[in-house]
């Protein structure tokens, strides 16, 4: 089923974790025992299933403000039985208010608006948790500027080094880069 996902997200451009990038944030769950997570970024349910697979007492949240791809996240939850244990919410994450604490908190949306995600919900971070974000290489163009076809692109790209150097700036966390998938950040408190 999980293939159907995939093959889904190829067809219809939908963004996934690439899959070395998602087999070594399932390892990472499950060599840290991380049961609550909070993922900013549903797309089709895609990354909050595999999580969620990775052990039966995981609890995932996760938000999508796309319509279109909430409707099938909430499809695809639901045929791998995980309705029980992911709960996903249709809405702006940056309008969403969450309350619980979370072990892990997965940063997996709009690139421009790392920062603010980040900000708001570290509060939701439990004591010696992390948060993982993803897709800091964005393929490949904030190494090498002279990929950039589009402005849009160089936008993003901008935004990326701004939240790349937000992180390393950082007084509260200390950010490691694991040079996996499209490239993640591990942010942990100091």
């Amino acid at each position: 089923m999980l293939e159907k996902i995939e093959k889904y997200a190829r067809e219809n451009r939908v963004p996934i974790m690439l899959p070395d990038g998602i087999d070594y944030l399932c390892s990472y769950i499950k060599s840290h025992n991380v049961k609550k997570i909070l993922e900013i970024g549903s797309a089709i349910g895609y990354s909050a299933i595999r999580m969620a697979l990775v052990d039966d007492e995981i609890k995932v949240t996760t938000i999508e403000k796309d319509e279109i791809r909430y409707n099938e996240a909430v499809k695809n939850i639901h045929e791998f039985n995980l309705d029980d244990r992911i709960n996903i919410i249709f809405g702006d994450a940056l309008n969403t208010d969450i309350n619980g604490i979370y072990d892990l908190i997965f940063i997996d949306a709009s690139k421009g608006n790392n920062i603010n995600f980040f900000k708001k919900y570290s509060a939701n971070l439990a004591k010696y948790g992390i948060i993982i974000t993803d897709n800091l290489f964005f393929h490949g163009l904030v190494q090498d500027e002279t990929l950039i076809k589009t402005k849009n692109q160089r936008g993003i790209v901008r935004k990326i080094k701004d939240f790349i150097t937000f992180l390393d700036e950082n007084e509260e966390f200390i950010t490691e880069y694991i040079a996996v998938g499209d490239g993640i950040a591990i942010s942990k408190r100091k």
